[in-house]
């Protein structure tokens, strides 16, 4: 286990759950190394009473996580590129964008984001460690510079003339080890009128809505509006601004400047801050008996499965995501309960599940051969999900298990 808080140095001996062991939620399993077993790390999140800071304990080296074959592509979710659009939009209009300015994404992928900069004609550079999603990015023209991002990669963008308007990231500061480095180094790159968007996953939205399939192990931190205004202090940057979003089943969206910029405070900072300390969250008191929901969920989806097993329905899964993944390991579901899975990203096709080891295939092969059930991995987009199997009404039921189970027609 982490010994010490990675964020502040604090001792760690707040536990907020024990998954058991998994494996690397993304590391889908080739046809040629399916007899091979999945390697399997402990799957553990604590909480530091000093910070507030959330954080999985560092049992994975994080370039062993996102490779060159990292499987996650940004592109493939129709909600999501909807809301980068607005997003850009947005940011256009606020910041004074133009083509005099420029645009930088930290884990910019596939370019998901960035190309709504660039249709507008405004300059931008992503940062993307996996080489296999940054050469994609590369294709649609989004110039890419393939590396982790860091406090030295940014003295040497500073030394070859970058100087971001706007820095952006989206469900990246949850994904690195070195959570003070990272801020640490966009702030290097910040000017006295350059602003900071990060978007991540709301803790309270984790805690409260028991989405325990959010924590895997790329996932090095469980963020809170108390905990980054903490870290972002510490690196000489403050929040000046925030907003609730309805992404990834609740998220925030958090405006940052240098220690010294005169961006006014937002009301909306002081009010989600209260709102973290209504749920306790500014206490050890907030984080505790998450275990038991956990363990509910498990209870209600593996007595569901077993049901409809007995009553012979088939059951087959949409999305192979990695919140699924996490869920289907800690249940352990495997293709005893669901036949197959379908995915609309090739790099994710023709692939087994890692751990559960259920095939994955195009969605075509679950409209071609409609089960009783279709499970839901990533609830967050259900609706949108729904709406792309609307030819199965009337022939399936869906399903989601989180925060609790339900069915629908």
């Amino acid at each position: 286990m982490n010994a010490n808080c990675r964020g502040c140095g604090a001792p760690l001996n707040l536990m907020l759950c024990d998954l058991g062991m998994s494996p690397l939620a993304n590391s889908y399993v080739s046809v040629e190394r399916a007899a091979a077993s999945d390697p399997a790390y402990p799957l553990r999140v604590r909480v530091c009473r000093e910070c507030m800071l959330v954080q999985a304990d560092e049992a994975v080296d994080a370039a062993d996580i996102f490779a060159a074959d990292y499987a996650y592509h940004s592109s493939f979710s129709e909600s999501w590129l909807e809301h980068c659009r607005k997003f850009a939009a947005m940011a256009i209009a606020r910041f004074g964008l133009d083509d005099t300015t420029q645009v930088m994404e930290v884990a910019s992928n596939d370019g998901y984001l960035l190309q709504y900069f660039q249709q507008a004609g405004i300059p931008v550079i992503g940062v993307e460690p996996a080489a296999e999603v940054a050469a994609i990015a590369e294709s649609r023209g989004v110039p890419t510079r393939v590396a982790f991002f860091s406090k030295r990669l940014a003295n040497e963008l500073a030394n070859e003339g970058v100087q971001p308007k706007l820095i952006c990231s989206a469900n990246v500061l949850a994904h690195v080890p070195d959570i003070n480095d990272f801020v640490a180094g966009v702030a290097r790159l910040l000017g006295q009128s350059s602003t900071y968007t990060v978007e991540f996953p709301h803790v309270l939205n984790l805690i409260e809505q028991t989405q325990f399939d959010t924590i895997y192990h790329e996932h090095y931190s469980y963020l809170s509006l108390l905990a980054v205004q903490r870290i972002f202090e510490r690196n000489g940057m403050r929040v000046f601004d925030v907003e609730e979003l309805p992404t990834h089943g609740g998220s925030l969206r958090v405006y940052g400047c240098v220690a010294g910029s005169n961006f006014p405070e937002s009301p909306a900072v002081a009010r989600v801050r209260e709102r973290e300390r209504g749920a306790n969250l500014d206490k050890p008191a907030g984080y505790e008996n998450f275990q038991p929901e956990i363990e509910r969920v498990r209870t209600e989806l593996l007595t569901f499965l077993q049901q409809a097993k007995q009553a012979g329905a088939t059951v087959a899964a949409y999305g192979a995501a990695a919140k699924g993944n996490t869920l289907l390991n800690y249940c352990s579901v495997s293709t005893n309960f669901i036949a197959y899975c379908v995915d609309r990203n090739p790099a994710k096709q023709n692939k087994l599940l890692p751990g559960s080891r259920i095939p994955v295939y195009n969605v075509d092969r679950m409209l071609a051969d409609p089960p009783d059930y279709v499970l839901i991995l990533p609830w967050n987009i259900r609706d949108e999900v729904i709406g792309q199997l609307a030819a199965l009404r009337g022939r399936s039921r869906f399903v989601t298990a989180i925060p609790r189970l339900q069915v629908q027609d």
